[in-house]
């Protein structure tokens, strides 16, 4: 759910553009939580002065039975400001894509907002339809995610550091039983030339998960145009 689950800022322009490109991960990591191995995770967007649309999946590679995962996202922003609804879509436990039955759908429809005030920028994500987790009470628990994030550079590098938790009681975000720091997390990337026209972007990043005691450590590149 990676990378484009939540709405990048798109600064405005006054043409369509488009986006194309894929990811390879050592580990499928999302918000603190395993989702897979070794992955491969296209994306597909256009743009177009703030608005947004975006197709991202991630299939397994070194492990076959890895959940298939297709997400869209409709986004927008303006300055600072952020907004967006993502429906992510899993080959379980429904693998008919267009299935969006209450007690059976493999949909899970999020809402987020946000904002850059530059040095860091906060995001609050939240499930309101779909295949929703339950809280401690049996009840849809409306799962989710707020996130602080910084970037900086630093050695040649660009960098992100990010804290995240669930505020609130909820099994989607592995069995979280109320308020938990669920992603401390910090990444670097580099872009390392192949010709004089042609790069490709590396980058590594450790991440530690208090709530489950669980630290993962990984690496990938990316391929675009």
């Amino acid at each position: 759910m990676a990378l484009l689950a939540a709405m990048s800022a798109a600064n405005a322009q006054d043409k369509v553009e488009a986006t194309i490109q894929a990811d390879v991960v050592s580990q499928y990591l999302w918000r603190g939580q395993e989702l897979g191995q070794v992955s491969l995770q296209p994306s597909l967007g256009l743009s177009y002065k703030g608005l947004s649309l975006t197709a991202w999946g991630s299939v397994g590679l070194s492990e076959p039975g890895d959940t298939k995962e297709l997400d869209l996202t409709l986004a927008y922003s303006t300055g600072g400001f952020n907004i967006g609804v993502t429906d992510y879509w899993f080959n379980s436990p429904n693998e008919r894509y267009f299935c969006y039955g209450a007690h059976s759908t493999s949909h899970v429809f999020e809402a987020n907002v946000g904002y850059d005030f530059g040095p860091v920028g906060v995001q609050w994500y939240t499930n309101f339809a779909g295949n929703d987790g339950v809280g401690n009470g049996g009840s849809r628990a409306y799962s989710s995610y707020v996130e602080v994030s910084a970037p900086f550079r630093l050695a040649g590098c660009d960098w992100s550091a990010a804290v995240g938790a669930v505020p609130y009681a909820t099994d989607f975000y592995s069995s979280a039983d109320g308020f938990a720091v669920t992603n401390v997390s910090l990444k670097a990337s580099k872009d390392i030339s192949v010709t004089e026209r042609f790069a490709i972007p590396l980058f590594a990043g450790l991440a530690v998960n208090p709530s489950t005691e669980k630290t993962y450590l990984y690496c990938g590149f990316t391929l675009r145009p």
